[in-house]
């Protein structure tokens, strides 16, 4: 099955290498090239591709406006490739609704791995973006409603959380917590449902923002 990707920059010779090296795979086809932001959201509506391989900075519309556009509109998976590695474009990218977050010092078999784990709605984080989340720099205040939904978690499932939080997987946090790993994901699960979480980086951003995480 072929995976149909849009570039999206707004540098012509960035565009023109990113689709020869996606193009080069005998998995991946890049169906389209936008400059903006604007040209990305109606190039989504219009071919509906698996993947959207989206810069943040560009003039117009801007990257984390059509990032959200899209997700809200499903009409494509999202992920970021940007330049801009700072904390507010990662957490400002995961609340738009990208699946993963990329710079531009990715290598190439990186980056294509990391296409086709987007269209599998896998999330991917550049290793130095991960490691902020995990250390929780990136993003640390609880909204109202955040806190809100938090209140109805339980004794465990706030136990659960702050393991997500720190990166455990399922069967770290089954090991940790001396319980089987099915009843690990039933709890993560709830988690996702209480919180509405849309994945699992999404969950351990908000693990930060609760203060579940410990800090040492």
């Amino acid at each position: 099955m072929t995976i149909r990707v849009i570039v999206v920059d707004d540098q012509e010779l960035v565009r023109d290498g990113l689709t020869t090296i996606l193009g080069g795979q005998t998995d991946l086809e890049v169906v389209a090239t936008a400059a903006d932001g604007a040209e990305a959201i109606s190039l989504a509506r219009e071919l509906r591709p698996d993947v959207t391989l989206m810069d943040i900075r560009m003039p117009g519309v801007d990257g984390l406006v059509a990032t959200r556009a899209i997700c809200a509109e499903g009409t494509s998976r999202v992920l970021i490739l940007t330049t801009y590695g700072a904390d507010e474009h990662v957490v400002a990218a995961i609340e738009a609704g990208a699946c993963g977050f990329l710079v531009k010092d990715t290598p190439r078999r990186a980056l294509v791995a990391a296409v086709r784990s987007a269209a599998e709605g896998t999330m991917q984080l550049h290793p130095d973006v991960a490691r902020r989340l995990l250390s929780g720099t990136a993003g640390n205040r609880a909204e109202p409603r955040l806190l809100q939904l938090a209140s109805r978690l339980t004794p465990r499932e706030h136990e659960i959380l702050r393991l997500v939080g720190r990166g455990a997987s399922n069967g770290d946090i089954s090991r940790s917590l001396q319980i089987s790993e099915a009843t690990v994901k039933t709890h993560v699960a709830h988690l996702f449902d209480k919180l509405a979480a849309r994945d699992r980086v999404h969950l351990m951003l908000m693990a930060q923002r609760l203060g579940a995480v410990d800090r040492t």
